[in-house]
């Protein structure tokens, strides 16, 4: 155990010693690009990220880092699912649609039919483009007597939404509990399943015969297939692969329960890695890895509500050095691992500690891509290409975030204003009698003493710039742009989630 800890403190610390490493040969004008996005894994999961304190081994994460940049200071918009993968795909914040927390089963497109996505912007750039994992951003479900029937195509899924192929799940622990293709099922969910608390999953139709456990692995195998069926072609190609865990349900494959130690959300966090490995492995067996942009992280932080004791009992810190989990406002809600491996631009084993948001791989990808994004799309991304060949300055003036029950924080520089008190999520939090909160990040990571009182020319710059953002409809430069609905930055009062289906 000593030498793994010393081994991954290495890694951690990698920058001095690798930055003298040389960069490898050119790379390629339009390399291959592969986002891997894991679900509810916290900041402090993937060992290269708190190796004083992990305690579950996640080799694949820590050999991107290693041969990769690792930031160290990236957000996502929202700390629950479908905002944050709203924003990534979109590169708009989420509270400028219609929902804060997440959508319901069978519920409607999140993603307006005429709005630009990553995938649509790489495909009018020549890519072909695959969305293979959990979805979770509405579909238009056929249905007959307001019941779902599913021998008919579902309209406005993801092969509607600039994807030219999608294989997934939708949502691994909501109905309906079946692969679907493109826009159809793949076999019929005639069964009637009556949920499991042991497994966190809901009610519902069920193809018969679906085992729990086997989806990551389908999805793995999948995303495997794809890019070996692409290393035939010179097309470069986008691959989204959103990975269903470490979410419910629990249930590990047979290969990795009980292999943490901890529990069965740390066999999936191991299991998230292993599908990460996956990947890297069949670009290197197909001789693609030296053409393909690789980017490792994840959609919010570490689910609280599966169980946090057996962590802290193996002295596991699942957010790291920070305050809260998923749902929160805190950065222990949003502040997450982020690596990308990119052969012949980023140097190996580099570090980086500028602000970015998920919001920002969609100007990335749109400059790598030499695509000239329009005005009423990206409104919130800002392209990191220049950190990712090693430039030290901020891209972006600030970062925004956001709960599911609408409380907003901003953070320019040190300084994080939060519109409201308590965690804006799963803990009420004692965070004084100020109507706000305002941390200085460089001092007190884990925003524990509230400064609100004591600067409040902070507060009113932040909050007027907040406000701007909201205003403008846009947080880039360009003409203004109109939110989907109005926006209330004034989110005052502590509240409480617990959805165990978010």
């Amino acid at each position: 155990m000593l030498k793994k800890q010393n081994d991954i403190m290495k890694l951690a610390g990698l920058g001095v010693a690798a930055m003298s490493l040389p960069l490898p040969g050119k790379a390629a004008a339009q390399p291959n690009i592969v986002i891997v996005l894991a679900d509810d894994l916290g900041f402090g999961d993937a060992a290269c990220y708190d190796p004083q304190f992990s305690k579950i081994p996640t080799p694949n994460i820590d050999r991107l880092a290693c041969e990769g940049m690792r930031f160290t200071a990236a957000h996502s918009s929202s700390s629950v699912c479908t905002p944050t993968r709203y924003s990534l795909l979109t590169g708009r914040y989420n509270w400028r649609t219609r929902l804060h927390g997440v959508l319901a089963p069978y519920a409607g497109p999140l993603i307006a039919s005429n709005r630009l996505t990553i995938a649509g912007m790489l495909k009018q750039q020549g890519y072909q483009t695959a969305g293979i994992g959990k979805w979770h951003l509405g579909w238009n479900w056929p249905r007959h007597n307001e019941k779902v029937v599913y021998d008919q195509p579902a309209a406005d899924g993801p092969t509607t939404r600039g994807f030219d192929y999608y294989f997934g799940t939708d949502v691994p622990n909501y109905p309906p509990y079946a692969f679907i293709e493109n826009d159809r099922v793949t076999a019929q969910p005639t069964e009637p399943f009556p949920g499991s608390k042991e497994l966190v999953v809901r009610a519902g139709d069920m193809v018969p015969g679906w085992q729990f456990d086997q989806i990551l692995p389908t999805l793995a195998g999948k995303a495997v297939d794809y890019i070996g069926q692409h290393a035939k072609t010179k097309q470069p190609f986008f691959l989204y692969f959103p990975l269903t865990t470490p979410h419910e349900p629990l249930a590990p494959s047979a290969q990795f329960k009980g292999k943490s130690g901890i529990s069965a959300v740390g066999d999936l966090i191991m299991e998230s890695d292993w599908a990460l490995g996956q990947v890297l492995d069949a670009l290197a067996q197909y001789g693609l890895a030296d053409n393909t942009l690789v980017i490792f992280t994840s959609d919010n932080g570490h689910c609280y509500y599966t169980d946090l004791k057996p962590f802290i009992a193996a002295g596991h810190r699942v957010s790291g050095p920070f305050r809260g989990h998923k749902l929160d406002i805190w950065d222990g809600g949003n502040h997450l691992p982020f690596v990308v491996r990119w052969p012949g631009v980023v140097r190996p084993g580099s570090q980086c500690a500028q602000l970015i948001s998920l919001n920002d791989c969609m100007a990335t990808c749109a400059e790598i891509a030499g695509a000239q994004l329009p005005a009423n799309a990206a409104e919130d991304s800002f392209s990191f290409l220049p950190l990712l060949k090693g430039e030290d300055r901020p891209i972006r003036e600030a970062v925004v975030t956001h709960s599911p029950m609408g409380m907003f924080a901003i953070q320019r520089g040190p300084w994080k204003l939060i519109a409201g008190q308590g965690s804006g999520g799963s803990h009420p939090g004692d965070t004084g009698p100020e109507p706000g909160q305002l941390y200085n990040m460089a001092e007190d990571i884990g925003e524990t003493n509230n400064l609100y009182a004591q600067y409040p020319e902070i507060v009113t710059e932040l909050t007027a710039l907040l406000k701007k953002y909201v205003d403008d409809g846009r947080s880039t430069p360009g003409p203004k742009q109109t939110n989907d609905v109005p926006v209330n930055v004034n989110k005052k009062t502590a509240a409480k989630q617990k959805d165990p289906a978010a």
